[in-house]
């Protein structure tokens, strides 16, 4: 049974499971990004994420990798245009990505624009179906971080200019829909203010943040702004970066091919957020694992059917190295928690609350 289909738009149809590419052109290698591209289609996801920095660990000498796999795939196996999502982000602010226009040091419009046409040239597409701004222009609580300080304020390029230029995109056919990733519910609700004034409300659709088992930030705030908006959560890390499956405590240190392992060192945001040694991650990731065991299913399973059951998801991003993760999570999304389930990995989220915020 393929994925079923989600109405992101009235006229943009996504599958409930969406491919996200961080990994094309870092660990998996182009023979190895068609195997799972094919794969995908064929089980019916018709979903494709992607981003100018990928891969990551991001690196002057792959950026764009990710977005080229993509492009490459869709051109050189002529797969029809309209059958495949693809789903591109503009990256945020950054003193250490150098390498992307300078910085890159703002979402002015002219980043955002010239980004644009970079992602188009590298997926050898004339459009973009979903275009998302990958995090913020301004200070936010993000990757890890939870508490808002105000003497962390930077000067940002006001959200007005952003629209803007996301509109004359979308004038120019060039992008579809907007989408926003790691935001808060001031960002959001901000966005489509402005937007509105703009007549483009209806143009953003998503919000790609964030959540899993050990991370439902998402549901103190944002959730209650989604809902009214109808604006769809698209969440990433549905097994926080691989923690989920119970792999990294298996055995001392996990297998020497997961992410943790090969980047050690080299992933400061990943390694920051998902910090291995936190005593509170490996109780919570045990119970859950505990969980899966009771009702004779894979922790991999339980992980991806609880955000797949939340209500205002969209769609799941996630990401495989191995077509035997590509094959697990298209199980799981066959599988259906009972509320006795749900019931259970709610009292354990309530005793080790958002271990990976």
């Amino acid at each position: 049974m393929a994925p079923s289909l989600f109405n992101l738009a009235p006229d943009l149809q996504v599958s409930r499971l969406c491919l996200g590419t961080m990994t094309f052109g870092e660990q998996n290698s182009l023979p190895h990004s068609y195997r799972l591209l094919d794969e995908a289609l064929e089980a019916g996801i018709n979903f494709f994420d992607s981003a100018e920095m990928y891969p990551v660990p991001q690196r002057r000498e792959t950026q764009g990798r990710s977005e080229e796999y993509l492009g490459l795939w869709v051109r050189q196996r002529r797969v029809p245009r309209n059958r495949v999502v693809l789903a591109t982000k503009v990256a945020g602010p950054s003193g250490q990505m150098t390498w992307i226009r300078g910085g890159p040091k703002s979402l002015d419009a002219g980043n955002i624009l010239a980004a644009i046409d970079s992602s188009l040239s590298r997926m050898q597409t004339d459009y973009i179906d979903l275009y998302q701004i990958h995090w913020p222009d301004r200070y936010v609580p993000m990757f890890g971080e939870t508490e808002y300080s105000p003497n962390y304020q930077y000067n940002s390029v006001p959200i007005e200019e952003q629209v803007d230029a996301l509109g004359e995109a979308i004038s120019a056919g060039k992008i579809r829909y907007i989408g926003l990733s790691n935001e808060t519910a001031y960002g959001v609700m901000k966005f489509l203010q402005i937007a509105k004034d703009a007549n483009l409300n209806h143009k953003i659709v998503s919000l790609q943040n964030s959540y899993n088992l050990l991370c439902r930030n998402f549901d103190s705030g944002l959730a209650e702004c989604c809902h009214h908006e109808r604006i769809s959560l698209l969440a990433y890390s549905p097994m926080a970066m691989g923690i989920l499956s119970g792999k990294y405590f298996s055995t001392d240190a996990g297998p020497n091919d997961a992410r943790f392992n090969i980047y050690k060192g080299k992933y400061s945001e990943g390694e920051s957020r998902y910090n291995l040694s936190n005593p509170i991650l490996k109780v919570a990731v045990q119970e859950y694992i505990g969980i899966a065991k009771k009702y004779g299913i894979s922790p991999a399973s339980l992980a991806i059917a609880f955000v797949l059951g939340h209500p205002l998801i969209g769609s799941v991003v996630f990401g495989a190295t191995k077509t035997s993760q590509l094959k697990e999570v298209l199980g799981a999304s066959k599988i259906h928690l009972s509320a006795e389930i749900v019931d259970e990995i709610n009292k354990v989220h309530a005793t080790y609350p958002n271990p990976c915020p």
